[in-house]
């Protein structure tokens, strides 16, 4: 059985902030930091056989720190990259949600039938990660740990479990929370943002 862990990246500075981030990035926080290792310490008693990563800095550096506790070199796969939110991107979410409510809360509910102006396209969105998703199916490796982004990692959730993407803002994960999906023909959601790691003293 294939088993695919699921980790949304550490607490960026824009996640600080609370701006809307999209294909926009910033580096982690010293929280972020800290939240990476403890995540790479409870990965490093799950077999870990690779590392896959979304190649923005905030992804990237907590699968650094991944690969790094656990000695495995990370792999960069473009295919989950965050949703690009188009002109958002850069505003700050509660206020945008404060000004523009009913549009957000539109699209929160159903993004296929309320998409945001000029986000990415959710047939684009859908098609990358199918593709993403039919290689990890391929892979030698039994155990992987994917680091990604909430958008891109809610989307493999809904995908994997056949609910499509009007429900991709239903699934919620926190930073470095981790969620394992496993496949044996088919796909069962084994558990959904795990935090015990982060209640380490």
């Amino acid at each position: 059985m294939k088993r695919i862990y699921l980790v949304r990246h550490a607490q960026s500075e824009f996640n600080e902030k609370g701006i809307f981030q999209g294909r926009l990035d910033s580096d982690l926080t010293p929280l972020g930091f800290v939240q990476a290792r403890m995540v790479a310490n409870f990965l490093a008693g799950e077999n870990i056989e690779a590392i896959i990563s979304s190649p923005q800095r905030r992804a990237y550096k907590t699968a650094l720190t991944i690969g790094d506790v656990l000695g495995i070199e990370v792999e960069i796969d473009e295919r989950i990259r965050e949703m690009s939110f188009g002109v958002l991107e850069g505003k700050n979410f509660w206020e945008l949600f404060n000004n523009e409510r009913d549009m957000m809360l539109s699209w929160l509910k159903n993004p296929v039938k309320n998409p945001l102006p000029t986000q990415e396209p959710m047939e684009n969105f859908e098609k990358r990660l199918l593709s993403f998703m039919e290689d990890i199916k391929k892979r030698k490796e039994d155990r992987i740990a994917v680091v990604g982004h909430g958008g891109t990692l809610h989307g493999i959730v809904c995908l994997a479990l056949g609910l499509g993407l009007e429900r991709l803002w239903q699934v919620h994960m926190d930073n470095t929370g981790v969620s394992l999906l496993e496949f044996d023909g088919s796909f069962r959601l084994a558990y959904l943002n795990k935090l015990c790691h982060l209640k380490e003293r």
